[in-house]
């Protein structure tokens, strides 16, 4: 029977010693929980990772050990030599003054401020084009077509019969001359010149067919009637540009149109000139943003006094806006990932947390941070892609996944 109770007793104590070890260990591990482990991997097998020390199994080097921080989100901890392999630097920024040139490309267009149709001033048919290619040339007084109408007609019999009438004695010669002068003014508005209506009475010509002629210069860019047809008062018959002058319509993101405003001085070059350059000033910005592309119209004029530019043609306006304000940083030092754009910040010697951030204007390698930052805190300048794959390698996860701008 002692026997029995001395077994007893001595599996208790086991049991006690036991649990109370096992009770340590896990409030060991509880206190443990948020610091630091550490892990051995390879450097030239990344992929390895064992939790003590000995060689890869691939390529049989010495196992390095690494530092795993299990407690802090979206930061990580590195030593001197991983700062200084990895050519990490920082810097405090403050709100500069930069030149920032902006580049957008556009097309060449016609000018529709100098633009022209030629338009028929009474209803007829049209008996003659003159011209019948788009892009010919067209000077001024130019034959332009030849309508057949009979209100026309009507309009030359009457200041023919009143100029014939003039002659007479009493009223009838004084209600000619009043005569005349309506006729004249109704002829001047069906749009003849003064030549054909003197012609009118030195000829005794009141035919339906009358010759208009272009009271403008420029280039065919458009014919609208055919020979045959008929034409309404106030149809178009012909279009024509004046290529002395051309607009570059381009489109600006809504984050840089503020940096835009009329007048504004711009560098033009062209695709097909790469050795041209022109000036040009913004001329018009339209006052409504696309709703779907979220972009400006912009439109530029540019001279070309040789014809040497042909609308259809590409060109970049290069818009400078001097003495602009903000933080900028080194491009190289901002992380784009397909839903966030951030930024590395040094927390504390050693230790460096990612910001997530709204860039702006970029220029000469710099770029806008349009995010507000501490000043105490230092930005990652250099190296902010060697944090950023060692946070991945260490946390196997993106420093901003599930997050989005």
């Amino acid at each position: 029977m002692m026997k029995t109770i001395k077994t007893i007793s001595l599996l208790a104590i086991l049991f006690t010693v036991i649990a109370c070890n096992t009770k340590n260990k896990e409030d060991h591990n509880k206190h443990n929980k948020g610091k630091e482990t550490t892990y051995y991997t390879c450097s030239m097998d990344p992929q390895v990772k064992e939790d003590k020390p000995g060689k890869c199994p691939i390529c049989h080097m010495h196992l390095t050990p690494m530092k795993k921080n299990v407690s802090g989100a979206n930061e990580i901890s590195l030593s001197k030599q991983q700062i200084k392999l990895g050519n990490i630097s920082t810097q405090s920024i403050a709100e500069s003054q930069n030149s920032i040139e902006q580049n957008y490309t556009g097309v060449l267009t016609i000018n529709q401020e100098k633009a022209n149709t030629l338009s028929a001033r009474a209803m007829g048919r049209i008996e003659k084009l003159y011209f019948k290619t788009v892009g010919e040339y067209v000077k001024k007084n130019d034959p332009i077509y030849t309508l057949y109408s009979e209100d026309i007609a009507i309009a030359k019999q009457d200041y023919l019969m009143a100029y014939k009438q003039l002659s007479m004695p009493g009223d009838f010669g004084k209600n000619a001359q009043n005569m005349l002068k309506a006729s004249k003014q109704k002829l001047l508005f069906f749009g003849l010149t003064n030549a054909q209506i003197e012609n009118i009475k030195t000829k005794s010509d009141a035919s339906p067919n009358t010759t208009f002629y272009s009271t403008s210069r420029g280039y065919v860019s458009e014919i609208v009637a055919t020979e045959g047809s008929y034409a309404m008062e106030g149809s178009a018959i012909i279009k024509l540009a004046d290529l002395n002058s051309l607009w570059l319509e381009t489109q600006v993101n809504v984050n840089y149109a503020k940096n835009v405003h009329l007048g504004q001085k711009a560098k033009i070059i062209f695709t097909d000139f790469p050795n041209k350059t022109v000036d040009a000033k913004v001329s018009f910005i339209n006052p409504e943003i696309n709703p779907d592309t979220r972009l400006l119209l912009i439109r530029l004029e540019i001279p070309n006094p040789n014809f040497q530019l042909k609308p259809g043609m590409q060109a970049i306006a290069k818009i400078t806006q001097s003495n602009a304000k903000g933080l900028f940083i080194p491009i190289d030092a901002v992380i784009w990932e397909q839903n966030a754009t951030y930024i590395w910040i040094e927390k504390s010697p050693g230790v460096f947390e990612n910001v997530m951030v709204k860039t702006g204007a970029e220029i000469n390698g710099m770029i806008e941070i349009k995010s507000e930052i501490d000043p105490s805190k230092k930005v990652v300048i250099t190296g902010a892609y060697a944090i950023n794959s060692e946070y991945k390698f260490r946390k196997g996860s993106d420093p901003m996944e599930g997050m989005k701008m």
